[in-house]
């Protein structure tokens, strides 16, 4: 029996191959706008082409386009195979689909032209926005009908993520753009000065707590042991894991606030609830590399099993450095630096793009009905490039802000400045070539994963597929 007999793929692989796609554009824009940290001049005076309007297309290309697309695709298969029945509202599925591709084409055409909110990850205006609100509410609607209709008892732990991080995002979205129109394409905020600023980081560090974390854990918890042929190490923790993590994400935000007008109470809440968010972080990522116990010798062979790995290292990794980074006396030498950049991408690329890029080799030759990818061997050369790119950003960008903070805060013994601003942007040039190297390594990897999925969706015969019918 067919596969779609009993499941709804068409829109799987419909968002299987728009996260390769977008992966491609927005890592393109952000190899760009870095070499225009080293040659301003290739901007060639253009307005559009500037890295004040080219940076936010490239984070919501990177973040929405590409990591939303890759959520898309994972949680309308996960729920399917783990529910046991076909996905709810057709139509509506097909529907979040074109309408997410249509935000993401808004995106590149309003932020070039410098339309937008200057909110971190909140850049689109409000026509936009309220698009976006009403596909994620259809995605939710689409994604929490299905679990209801389901023909098990237990529902999955990844679907609770992945349920988690649908509700936890609406929320983010409608409350922090909640603004009045003055125009098409300009409104303003109904929050003003610090209240403005607090809803922005709750909003802004949430959706890296639920967009970019909590989504990617459900991802975790259904690709790792189906790679791995393995279950879970432990479902007890992973549900420990689910309900601390969901607990003291949503405190966090402040930390993005020290040192300003927000009050001193909200910063130490937001340091005292991130340095607590170790425990439930790292939790899950020892759950996660756990589950290959018995299987290590699995990485000798498997390279998606690879990349899931490294993936749950920088996922430890980033969640030990920005507990550690919220510390205020810590933040005083990080914040403005590049040491955040460094920070944000090696949980980027290292954890997001990386467990992404894992469960899509993992991914489409089932909902294209293949035997395998069309090449494994160029699957471990994509691993390759994609861990050397994360370490040579992430490294150059560690030591390029370090610096910086120290050269900041140097003084003589009469109280001046020790280095002017100048100087520490003379030291970093080095850094910038190095994390410029670093993505175009990284970005090489994407290309070889475009030819790769092609080959195999185009050339690689199909094989009988027996789908028994869920009782």
């Amino acid at each position: 029996m067919d596969s779609q007999a009993t499941y709804n793929d068409k829109v799987v692989r419909q968002f299987a191959i728009m996260t390769v796609v977008w992966g491609v554009v927005g890592m393109l824009v952000g190899l760009y706008i870095a070499a225009e940290l080293i040659w301003p001049g290739l901007s060639f005076d253009v307005p559009y082409l500037t890295y004040s309007r080219l940076r936010p297309l490239h984070t919501n290309a990177v973040i929405f386009a590409f990591g939303g697309c890759g959520l898309f695709a994972t949680a309308y298969y996960v729920v399917q195979r783990t529910c046991h029945v076909r996905l709810a509202f057709d139509k509506l599925a097909a529907f979040t689909f074109w309408g997410w591709q249509l935000v993401i084409v808004l995106a590149a055409i309003t932020l070039p032209l410098g339309i937008t909110q200057s909110k971190e990850y909140a850049e689109l205006e409000w026509p936009i926005d309220l698009l976006i609100a009403v596909v994620w509410v259809a995605f939710g609607a689409v994604f929490l009908a299905t679990i209801g209709r389901r023909r098990v008892k237990h529902i999955y732990v990844a679907n609770w993520f992945y349920a988690a991080y649908i509700i936890t995002v609406a929320v983010l979205h409608i409350f922090n753009n909640l603004v009045i129109p003055v125009s098409m394409w300009k409104s303003y905020p109904i929050y003003s000065g610090v209240v403005d600023a607090m809803m922005q980081w709750w909003y802004g560090h949430n959706a890296v707590g639920f967009f970019l974390t909590a989504g990617f854990l459900g991802m975790m918890y259904y690709f790792v042991p189906k790679q791995a042929e393995r279950p879970v190490y432990s479902y007890r923790l992973s549900v420990v894991h689910f309900w601390a993590l969901i607990a003291i994400y949503m405190w966090a935000g402040p930390h993005h606030l020290h040192y300003t007008s927000l009050p001193n109470w909200a910063q130490s809440i937001g340091m005292v609830f991130s340095l607590i968010l170790l425990a439930p972080s790292w939790g899950g990522m020892i759950n996660g590399m756990m589950t290959l116990s018995g299987a290590w010798h699995k990485l000798r062979t498997d390279p998606i099993l690879k990349f899931m790995i490294v993936a749950l290292s920088f996922y430890g990794m980033s969640t030990f450095e920005g507990p550690m980074m919220s510390i205020k006396t810590v933040n005083a030498l990080s914040h403005y630096t590049d040491w955040t950049i460094g920070h944000v991408h090696s949980g980027a690329l290292g954890w997001v793009a990386m467990m992404t890029i894992g469960s899509l080799y993992c991914l489409i030759p089932r909902i294209f009905n293949k035997t395998s990818m069309y090449s494994t061997r160029l699957i471990d050369v994509h691993f390759w490039t994609s861990t050397i790119g994360v370490v040579l950003y992430a490294v150059s960008m560690w030591i390029a802000g370090i610096t910086q903070g120290l050269m900041w805060r140097a003084l003589n013994q009469d109280g001046t400045l020790t280095y002017s601003f100048i100087e520490s942007i003379k030291f970093t040039y080095p850094y910038y070539g190095i994390r410029l190297l670093g993505g175009l390594v990284f970005f090489s990897g994407m290309l070889v994963m475009v030819w790769n999925v092609w080959k195999t969706v185009a050339d690689v015969k199909p094989r009988a597929v027996a789908v028994v019918q869920p009782a």
